[in-house]
């Protein structure tokens, strides 16, 4: 089954799926306000994402990367993948502040909580 990039205005959704009809239904299933705005078949059966390209690799000396969090993956699971109320929750558990919350759970949403 060939693999398929589907962009939207918000979301970038990688899937399987039988041919291209069927990938652009993914979209309307999963985010049904959406429009595809770009739809490509993937020339392999696997997909690689730069770390650094997501923040995941600090370029500051002494910064440490952010990793895949137990916590934050615990506050998305419990926020039903709500990222505002997975962010607020993340404060409140840990005391950290919102930007750092903000990466921490987008780059756990990233990594496929």
């Amino acid at each position: 089954m060939p693999l398929f990039e589907i962009e939207t205005e918000a979301h970038i959704i990688i899937s399987w799926a039988d041919d291209e009809a069927t990938a652009a239904a993914v979209v309307a299933d999963a985010y049904p306000q959406e429009n595809v705005m770009r739809l490509t078949r993937r020339p392999r059966d696997s997909w690689v994402i730069s770390k650094s390209a997501l923040g995941l690799v600090s370029t500051v000396p002494g910064e440490e990367p952010l990793l895949p969090c137990h916590t934050a993956r615990e506050c998305l699971s419990r926020a039903a993948g709500d990222k505002v109320h997975a962010i607020r929750l993340y404060m409140h558990e840990t005391g950290d502040d919102l930007e750092r919350a903000r990466k921490v759970i987008e780059s756990n949403m990233v990594m496929g909580w």
